[in-house]
């Protein structure tokens, strides 16, 4: 059974940081394109980042370039968000999703799921 946990959500005061990991189980994780999406209040869930399977290429939205980073390291099957110059807009849920081989534009075609961080910004 495949599981996705991500961990590192909380609150931080605006212009702060904070790191995002998402970890997995039950999978090949080096066969899985990983991603971030987030979800706030009212709001659809958004992706902002996509990671290939190496990690050598990422697509960032432009609402988070520039400030967020991507990483994996797959012998550790793990994903990481650093998240930098936080503002009250980048509060929500944070969820990492995994697709086989490739990511996915559409939302509802990622094949797993974590069951999501919080992130608080505070102004």
């Amino acid at each position: 059974q495949v599981h996705l946990v991500e961990s590192g959500g909380g609150l931080v005061q605006a212009g702060g940081s904070l790191r995002l990991s998402c970890a997995g189980s039950g999978l090949t994780f080096s066969h899985y394109a990983m991603a971030w999406f987030r979800q706030a209040p009212g709001k659809e869930r958004e992706l902002i980042i996509t990671v290939s399977r190496s990690g050598t290429t990422a697509y960032y939205s432009d609402s988070v370039k520039g400030r967020f980073i991507v990483a994996r390291d797959n012998a550790k099957n793990t994903v990481w968000l650093q998240m930098n110059s936080l503002q009250p807009e980048d509060a929500a849920v944070y969820y990492c999703a995994a697709n086989l081989w490739t990511p996915q534009v559409d939302v509802t075609r990622w094949d797993y799921w974590g069951q999501g961080t919080q992130v608080t910004v505070s102004s």
